[in-house]
Order: structure tokens, then sequence, then C-alpha cells
């Protein structure tokens, strides 16, 4: 009934898209105002934008630049033009901090940003910047009824990361063979993964990468660093064992496992 109610207002102010192109052209910004304000209630988020776009400089000081510069802020979001509804959003906050859409303000603010953090597979920025600006909407607005969806939105785009850190890593595992033989990459990456992320539900798999990095490195290593890299591996191991008993991966670390010992019974009986 709501927006029944809004599609006849607009019906009386816009008999046809001519009287929108000649509302574009008048005078009068309190009646450009009003129509934005039904277009926006409508959800013609684009027409009502172009509208307070021409009209917001008026109002600057006026009781009501605040709504409009809230609706002007919000129809950039609801248009998906996410860079400028979390600047606008950020201006409003700033302008206005006894508005009672202050806390909302906010939080659409930290959320744009979030709606440009890209795919994992891309840099990830936008991520970082969307955590920033997210967590210190948290930390302001600590009781605040959008913390909930803040905090899965935060731990979104942390996982986010998690699987960035661990694909280049795992990149770096799957290159080496190929390439450079050299595999200190992968390990030192996997490392830093599991130092860096130590709740990850992907560490399981980084610990156990990490140890299949350094067998693949001592198995296939020049003499003069075989035994050193054979001895490591073994650490990588029983620090794997250690952490994941009871791992999908045992199986195929015990037998890695087993490999690199038959390796270093010939060190034993060269000493």
């Amino acid at each position: 009934m709501k927006n029944l109610f809004y599609i006849l207002i607009l019906a009386a102010v816009f008999s046809s898209c001519s009287d929108y192109q000649k509302l574009l052209k008048s005078e009068s910004i309190a009646d450009k105002f009003k129509a934005g304000d039904s277009l926006y209630q409508a959800g013609k988020y684009d027409k009502a934008n172009k509208l307070f776009a021409q009209i917001v400089p008026n109002y600057k000081g006026k009781p009501q630049a605040e709504k409009l510069m809230y609706l002007y802020s919000s129809s950039f979001f609801k248009m998906k033009d996410y860079y400028v509804a979390g600047y606008q959003f950020e201006r409003f906050v700033s302008s206005y901090p006894k508005s009672e859409k202050k806390e909302e303000a906010a939080f659409l603010s930290a959320k744009s940003y979030y709606m440009l953090s890209p795919v994992y597979t891309k840099d990830q920025k936008e991520t970082r910047d969307a955590i920033e600006k997210m967590q210190e909407f948290i930390n302001i607005y600590p009781n605040s009824e959008y913390v909930s969806e803040a905090n899965k939105i935060v731990n979104e785009l942390d996982f986010k990361l998690q699987q960035k850190a661990f694909a280049i890593a795992k990149q770096y595992r799957d290159i080496a063979p190929q390439y450079s033989k050299d595999f200190n990459a992968a390990i030192k990456s996997f490392d830093n993964f599991i130092f860096e992320f130590p709740g990850s539900s992907l560490r399981e798999d980084a610990f156990f990468y990490k140890f299949d990095a350094a067998y693949q490195q001592a198995m296939n290593s020049v003499e003069y660093k075989k035994k050193a890299r054979l001895e490591q591996a073994k650490e990588y191991y029983d620090a794997f064992r250690k952490s994941y008993a009871t791992s999908k991966y045992v199986e195929d670390a015990d037998k890695m496992a087993s490999e690199l010992d038959e390796e270093l019974k010939v060190y034993s009986t060269k000493s």
C-alpha cells in the first residue's frame, strides 16, 4: 500500500517523461525536493538522484538539508554506486553529528566499502579498507543494532584475505617443480599464513602443504643441502602431526615421512 501511495503521487507529479525533463530544467528547488523524495520512495533512485544533485548546494544550512543529504547519499547506495555512496555517507556523518540517522549512515558508509571488495583472486586493497571501516564502526557503535551484521561482514572479508594468502602460497608450491625447483618461497608463505591467521579453517591445509613443499625440496635437493633439508622436512612433519593427528592428510603425510626416514638412513651410515 505504501508503494502504491508513492506511485500515485508520482502519477500526479509526472504525466509523462517530458514532465520530468521539464522539472529538471525548473528553477523551483522545492518542487525538485518534493518530486525527488517521491521518486526515491517509489524506487526510482536514478531519477531522484539527478534531482537531488541539482539542489544540494541550495539547501546548505537549511533545516531540510539533513533529510536531503541522507536521501542523496542513500540514492547512490541504492544505485550501487558504492564509491560515491561511501564518501557521501561519510560526509553526512561528519556534517550531522546529532542526526538520528548518523549511526545508520556510518554503517552504510562502511558497508559501501564492503560492497567494493572483489573476489579473493584479485588484489585485496578494497577488502582491507572495508575491514578497517567496518571495524571502526564496531568500535564506535559497539551496541548498535547493526553490529551483528558488521561482525559477519568482517569475518567474511577476513576469510577472503585468508583465501588470497593461501592461494599465493599454494601457487608458489605448485610452480616450483616446473621452474626454480626452489620451494623456499612456498614454505615462507605458508609460515606467514599460519602466523597471521592462527584461527583459520585453512590452517590444517597450510601445515600440510608447508610440509609437502619441504618434502619435495628435500627429496629433489642437491647433495650438499640434502641432509639439512631432510631434517627440516621431518621437523615440519612432526609439527603437522602434533597439531593435526586425525587430519585427512595423515596417511599421505606418514608415507612421505617414511620416505624421508629412508633417505636419512643413508646419512646415518656415512657418519
